[in-house]
């Protein structure tokens, strides 16, 4: 018998963010994201970077993915996040200034540059942020507030 709903976990390397029975959940893996729903065949991956939500009856609720791994069983989804921010805790005016920032870097390191992939991360963080926030519903100018 398949079950009715998720048990999600997540864990970071300084605390246990969430235990919560969810209906869905959509997390961003490297080639794309991944829709999870009770039953779903098992799997391990590396989490990507970008919004991770889930649905609790009417509920969603938002984080920012930065990174780490993901475990899928038919009944329980565990993220191993290396960070993970609930959207409403995200300082949307110091993300867009890391964003900027980080272009600015990339814009000055050559392709040849040691650095250019740690800007690159940088700036993909601070995307993943903003976009998390502002699925929230947090108010960051021009961008949609549902998924």
């Amino acid at each position: 018998m398949l079950p009715e709903h998720l048990e999600l976990e997540i864990v970071t390397p300084e605390k246990h963010m969430l235990a919560e029975t969810v209906d869905y959940v959509e997390l961003p893996g490297q080639e794309g994201y991944m829709g999870i729903l009770p039953g779903h065949a098992p799997l391990l991956s590396e989490l990507g970077m970008g919004t991770l939500f889930y649905r609790k009856g009417a509920e969603v609720r938002y984080f920012a993915a930065l990174g780490g791994f993901v475990e899928v069983l038919p009944g329980r989804v565990i993220v191993l996040a290396d960070a993970c921010e609930r959207a409403g805790e995200i300082d949307v005016e110091r993300a867009r200034a890391a964003l900027e920032r980080a272009k600015s870097d990339l814009a000055k390191a050559g392709s040849a540059d040691k650095n250019a992939a740690e800007v690159t991360l940088a700036m993909n963080r601070a995307v993943a942020r903003i976009e998390a926030a502002s699925k929230a519903g947090a108010s960051v100018s021009g961008a949609a507030t549902h998924r």
